[in-house]
């Protein structure tokens, strides 16, 4: 299938530059799936279609201040690094990351970061261009970073985001992330409060967004795409919730498109949900079967994006493109501070 078969024209002014405020008064399009049915809501509206035994799957990754910005030691050249993955659990400043521009970061320089704070070398270049840095520092490598970092917002959002916290879900909790999963941006504690109380369970992945955020599909067959491999991990308490969802007939509920790749993930790699945590590169368009989750919330993403390509397997590809043509004329804000849908 051809990447220019998830093309679709989308006016600048319609990606969203600032958040919603409050979270969930976004706009939510709710889908059923593989027709073209659609209604159009308020995200705070949410609980009016879940039901009482459906269970959501939320990713609680937290994203890194992980843009930084380095001065090479002898002559003073500035380059832009974007942490991707820490490459050892054991040595905190090891990680794998983009720089830019990438000629002034060869093997072997050296960069200075914070004043001083932080010193970074880099100790090789990995096939896909990405850079390897060892970074030296004083205390924690997470401490020193969230003095010295910048939230690594998207290239498309153009304007200064004045509160961090804005671009993190507020049930955020293990830091490893370069972007967030922004499908869970729109919740507020209260809403999560009323689904609880409405007797839809609430369960956690983790998956660590990183570098097939940022990369394009490049290739004219998307079969031809290959996926970057991000860590995830599936606690005990959300496999038995999923299971006891199943059970009794309810739907899981993936919030975004990170929560459906770790879920698709473990179905297919054990056979079915379990404990367990690993890396995965799975890449579902078109064609793919689903084997554990029933209903899909996402924002609206970009055209020829490995995201798109991943509803468009849910919903189909003509369903999906027909909602995006609708959500452009209707007005909804597109990409990380857009709206949202909801297929069901």
């Amino acid at each position: 299938m051809k990447t220019s078969a998830f093309f679709y024209q989308l006016p600048k002014e319609s990606i969203a530059q600032h958040p919603a405020e409050p979270r969930d008064s976004s706009r939510l399009m709710v889908l059923r799936r593989g027709t073209d049915e659609l209604r159009h809501d308020t995200f705070a509206n949410l609980e009016h279609y879940l039901k009482p035994g459906d269970c959501l799957i939320l990713n609680d990754t937290k994203v890194l201040p992980a843009r930084l910005y380095g001065l090479r030691e002898g002559d003073g050249a500035r380059v832009e690094f974007l942490l991707l993955r820490q490459l050892s659990q054991k040595e905190e400043g090891l990680w794998e990351c983009l720089a830019g521009p990438g000629k002034k970061a060869k093997p072997g320089m050296s960069f200075s970061f914070g004043n001083g704070l932080m010193r970074g070398t880099v100790s090789g270049i990995l096939e896909n261009g990405s850079r390897l840095l060892s970074f030296q520092h004083e205390g924690s490598f997470y401490a020193a970073l969230d003095v010295i970092g910048e939230m690594p917002l998207p290239h498309y959002i153009t304007e200064t985001l004045v509160d961090k916290g804005r671009y993190q879900t507020v049930y955020a909790r293990e830091s490893g992330s370069a972007a967030a999963p922004t499908a869970g941006l729109h919740f507020t504690p209260e809403l999560l409060d009323r689904l609880q109380k409405r007797g839809v369970g609430i369960g956690y992945v983790t998956l660590h967004v990183g570098l097939g955020t940022f990369r394009p599909v490049k290739a004219e067959e998307i079969e031809d795409h290959r996926m970057h491999a991000e860590h995830y991990a599936l606690p005990a308490g959300t496999a038995e919730l999923i299971a006891q969802t199943k059970a009794r007939g309810g739907r899981v509920v993936s919030v975004g498109t990170t929560c459906c790749r770790t879920l698709e993930s473990v179905a297919r790699e054990h056979g079915g949900i379990v404990p367990c945590e690993g890396w995965t590169d799975i890449f579902l368009y078109p064609g793919c079967t689903f084997r554990c989750i029933d209903a899909l919330l996402t924002n609206f993403h970009l055209p020829e994006s490995t995201l798109i390509m991943l509803v468009s397997a849910f919903h189909g590809r003509e369903n999906t493109l027909a909602a995006y043509e609708t959500a452009v004329r209707e007005g909804y804000r597109f990409y990380s501070f857009g709206d949202a849908m909801l297929i069901v």
